[in-house]
């Protein structure tokens, strides 16, 4: 299944059904007087979050979704039925905007949450409601109400408890199919990863789930390259891993070129709580290892960490610092709310 994360659809809730024009003729009754029931109300557009789901691939194939009119009323006093409700079935995470894909309307962030996107239109009434002591035979009815109509965007940001970061060939990828059952695209090129990937890792029977994302260039912030258009998938992440590859020449220039555009990008990401480490050791010697394990320590101000996910050296100790940042952050929400 392609991973689409934005999408843009066209809605309208059902129009309201028409109010019946009828009077009553029953042998006896030799004033019979009107009995025209209303109509009944448009049905309604709703978007509900579903699990299974990771992408929003199915609105490319569908864009517009119009909800059943209402039904018509009829004699005797019979309301008219409730158009059918057209349901956008979307995953945990989505928000959704309006046409300028600027305004938010609603943040989808629990299975089972449902937002009502249009209103149905009301059903007109039927001649039975318009009879008052002065006309006793109203030969007029309502017509319904005309449904919504709006042009909306769907926008998933995935949820995750740990986000990935770095430069292409950082060994994001790597990472993530080494402590996860992931299997994203692993090659020797950049931007080997096209789009995001989710893994559930576990250490010390603690699980938690890592968000891989392409990697970042200088200029993202300004579409060089995939740009930051990624990055709105660990905007809800609780610690960021951020990966410096042992193969760097510089490594505090790599360093300071992520950070700029989590800078740039904006959106709290660069407040939030982050591990650096310094992967792919296995291609360096140990007193290489050091020398710019202690340049990426000045550079970034932090205690760097330091693993193999090809020999799995050091992978353990990383886990294990992003549980227990994770265990921290879910333990602070818990006393706040």
């Amino acid at each position: 299944m392609k991973f689409l994360d934005q999408a843009k659809v066209y809605i309208r809730s059902g129009n309201g059904g028409a109010g019946a024009v009828s009077f009553r003729r029953e042998k006896f009754i030799e004033f019979g007087g009107p009995d025209g029931g209303n109509g009944g109300r448009g049905g309604d557009v709703w978007a509900l979050v579903v699990d299974g789901l990771n992408t929003l691939i199915d609105y490319r194939y569908q864009q517009h979704f119009r909800a059943k009119t209402g039904g018509h009323g009829k004699g005797r006093n019979m309301t008219g039925v409730k158009g059918d409700d057209i349901i956008l079935k979307v995953p945990v995470g989505t928000q959704i905007f309006e046409e300028d894909n600027k305004t938010l309307i609603c943040d989808l962030i629990e299975v089972g949450q449902r937002y009502r996107l249009a209103k149905g239109g009301n059903g007109g009434f039927g001649n039975l409601h318009f009879t008052t002591s002065t006309n006793r035979a109203p030969r007029y009815a309502n017509p319904g109400l005309s449904g919504e109509e709006r042009t909306l965007w769907l926008r998933l940001k995935l949820i995750a408890d740990g986000g990935l970061v770095g430069l292409p060939n950082a060994g994001k990828s790597t990472f993530l199919a080494a402590v996860t059952a992931a299997k994203p695209k692993i090659a020797d090129y950049p931007f080997t990863t096209l789009y995001p990937h989710l893994g559930v890792a576990s250490i010390d029977a603690r699980e938690f789930v890592l968000a891989d994302i392409p990697g970042l260039i200088e200029g993202a912030h300004e579409g060089v390259g995939i740009g930051d258009r990624f990055l709105g998938h660990v905007e809800r992440c609780r610690v960021l891993l951020h990966l410096v590859s042992a193969q760097e020449e510089n490594v505090a220039k790599a360093y300071h070129i992520i950070r700029h555009e989590l800078e740039s990008y904006g959106h709290h990401l660069s407040n939030k709580t982050e591990i650096v480490a310094l992967s792919q050791i296995d291609t360096l010697s140990i007193g290489e290892r050091a020398v710019k394990q202690e340049i990426l320590q000045r550079a970034s101000g932090k205690s760097v960490m330091m693993f193999s996910a090809v020999s799995h050296e050091g992978l353990d100790h990383v886990l294990r610092a992003i549980a227990h940042i994770i265990e921290k952050e879910r333990q602070d929400n818990v006393y706040e709310a």
